[in-house]
């Protein structure tokens, strides 16, 4: 059952619908030598497309916290998943704008996929062309492809829009991380709900 749901610093997360793991087909390579060369030219140009980067990269980072869990930096725009102490997976996002910062420890408390959208009044507010509610997997949902709700703040590590994505690695959200679809989905992953997430200033 989906229900609505909302995002920014004073409003919170219903719940939306279950998870499900992520199917991943594998393709065939059985294929001519035309064709592998059309695949090599596809992959060299989906490379070199910033659209089609993800923003995410292994990196050396001392922690201290259990792996799996992430710190989100709001001055650098980055969220580290900690993979163990001296590693991370670091991945650009867009962090809350000026008026809107925040930072503490939370924990990861929900997962979603595609999840429906209520805009917070603040939002609605400053953009009043808003519908009540954007479903979810709708190109102009700003939940995107994943959601990950927090434990306090009433705020989500979640995707993006296409028409958004730009946005990512500035600050320029409501209180929420927002990451580029193909990154939160591969967060989304590789987290489990009761992650502990850090939020430096």
């Amino acid at each position: 059952m989906r229900r609505r749901t909302e995002c920014g610093p004073r409003l919170f997360y219903n719940a939306l619908i279950e998870t499900s793991n992520i199917e991943r087909k594998t393709m065939n390579r059985r294929t001519s030598k035309i064709a592998q060369f059309a695949f090599a030219a596809a992959l060299i140009g989906a490379a070199s497309a910033p659209q089609a980067a993800a923003a995410r990269e292994f990196v050396h980072y001392h922690s201290e916290l259990d792996p799996g869990s992430i710190v989100v930096s709001e001055h650098e725009r980055k969220l580290y998943l900690i993979v163990d102490q001296d590693d991370a997976i670091a991945y650009k996002v867009a962090v809350p704008k000026a008026g809107k910062e925040w930072s503490g420890v939370v924990q990861i408390n929900a997962k979603f996929v595609a999840p429906d959208w209520t805009p917070p009044e603040d939002v609605k507010h400053d953009h009043p062309e808003l519908p009540e509610v954007i479903p979810g997997g709708a190109s102009n949902n700003p939940m995107g492809a994943r959601a990950m709700t927090l434990s306090e703040g009433q705020v989500a590590i979640h995707g993006t829009t296409q028409k958004m994505r730009k946005s990512i690695g500035s600050a320029a959200s409501y209180g929420c991380i927002r990451m580029l679809n193909e990154d939160v989905v591969d967060l989304y992953d590789r987290v489990a709900v009761g992650a502990t997430v850090v939020v430096e200033p």
